[in-house]
């Protein structure tokens, strides 16, 4: 099925996925979960009413019981999750993706992410198999909850004082509208604030320069020390400092390292992914900090967090995972501890875009996105050219490929939700990095 990928349930509404497919996927989830009571929230899509419904059918035919959360940011469904006791909840949303697409995104014991490896696959395999719908004598119901005061409380004690520090909040028309004032108050300004599943003013996703301008063009105009972006359901944040410059969401791992070193005296184990700059490595390690590498995506980073007792980590797409956010990630936490951080730095003498260049020290590519037909032999047949031909320093094989030499690094991999190969490229100089993607991309041309 064209909805179900590594780490969620995804697609066009009525396209990829039916609203018959969500009554089974409802019906068929506690019983994967070991669950008798189910969490569930949504954004603010105009799909998300009925897939609710659907959903809370399936969930009730199956004999468990629904826990109503109205409508939520995605973080404050991992966080009742695992701080309530539940064993399964639902996300209904679609996180970045444009109005047409919804989507779920499940979680069970701790907030632990059920991914296509750890239970999605069998639902789907379920599905597509017309497993028999057998409605249990006793049959499940419908009970709202209040977590949003709970929510907001464990928030309150990581907002900073902006008393001094002029910052645009731009909440895309999504979930962060819902929160975000209560939190900082007049110390920000708010664009997009009102949730709106039409998403009238840009898509949700932080990650497209588009999307970003009228950020850009707001921290300008008002003078602002920073800009802070939030996608669709607020589970990833991103920043733009006080020239309008978008910064790389992997460097604010690095910002995040200041935080936790500096201002609270830990160290410990980090998470990134597979595509993070080579200068986010240097300066976590410099701090005291043990980094590790991992796949993309919330699925794989979540769990790896957990397993390796980590402080924090976060991802090139703007998720920050934290250990104290039960090891997982929160655009709003992490939102609010960087501006802290940049509150700091201020009365230092020490701006945003000062910060951020202590921190990168490499010229890099952005991830470059491949449409093609042959995606896995343009993979390996770029990572098989660059071993022959150079000496690598260290080979990196999950997720694609990381293959790193002396001067210079490229990652290589299949899009988890996309049709795409994805490339980043990192080098000590803009000519020798110009070099290098040019001849990959003459590579993978050949497999167009």
């Amino acid at each position: 099925m064209k909805a179900f990928h590594a780490y969620d349930i995804r697609g066009v509404y009525n396209d990829e996925f039916t609203s018959a497919d969500v009554y089974k996927i409802g019906y068929f989830l506690p019983r994967l979960l070991k669950a008798n009571k189910v969490l569930v929230g949504r954004d603010c899509r105009l799909s998300s009413p009925e897939i609710f419904e659907q959903l809370s059918n399936g969930i009730m035919d199956s004999g468990a019981d629904v826990y109503d959360a109205g409508q939520t940011t995605t973080p404050m469904i991992y966080w009742s999750t695992a701080r309530m006791g539940f064993d399964a909840s639902v996300m209904i949303t679609a996180s970045h993706n444009a109005k047409e697409y919804n989507g779920l995104k499940i979680s069970t014991t701790d907030a632990s992410p059920v991914g296509y490896d750890t239970g999605l696959k069998e639902i789907e395999r379920k599905i597509l198999d017309h497993e028999p719908i057998q409605s249990t004598a006793k049959k499940g119901k419908i009970h709202s909850i209040d977590i949003r005061n709970s929510y907001l409380d464990f928030q309150k004690q990581f907002v900073p004082d902006l008393s001094d520090f002029k910052v645009v909040i731009d909440c895309s028309n999504g979930m962060a509208g819902l929160l975000i004032r209560d939190l900082l108050k007049d110390s920000a300004i708010y664009i997009n604030e009102k949730p709106d599943g039409n998403f009238p003013n840009h898509d949700p996703n932080p990650l497209i320069p588009k999307n970003v301008k009228q950020l850009q063009e707001a921290v300008i105009r008002e003078k602002c020390e920073a800009g802070v972006i939030f996608d669709g359901d607020a589970d990833r944040v991103m920043f733009v400092d006080e020239k309008g410059n978008f910064v790389s969401p992997d460097l604010i791992i690095a910002v995040l390292g200041g935080y936790f070193a500096r201002e609270k005296g830990l160290t410990g184990n980090v998470l990134q992914d597979i595509r993070t700059s080579k200068s986010v490595t240097e300066y976590i390690e410099a701090l005291g900090f043990k980094m590790h590498i991992w796949k993309v995506g919330r699925a794989y980073a979540a769990l790896k967090l957990k397993e390796i007792d980590g402080l924090f980590g976060g991802e090139l797409a703007g998720h920050y995972y934290f250990r104290d956010f039960y090891y997982s990630d929160s655009g709003i936490l992490a939102a609010l501890l960087v501006l802290g951080i940049l509150n700091r730095q201020k009365k230092t003498g020490v701006s945003f875009s000062e910060l951020i260049g202590r921190i990168s020290k490499y010229a890099n590519s952005g991830e470059v996105n491949f449409r093609l037909n042959h995606k896995q032999e343009a993979m390996e047949s770029v990572k098989n050219y660059f071993i022959s031909l150079e000496n690598p320093v260290k080979i990196y094989d999950f997720d694609g490929y990381r293959v790193e030499f002396r001067d210079w690094w490229f990652n290589i991999r299949l899009s988890n939700t996309e049709p795409y190969l994805r490339l980043i490229a990192e080098a000590g100089s803009e000519n020798l990095l110009k070099e290098k993607i040019k001849q990959i991309e003459a590579i993978i041309k050949q497999y167009d």
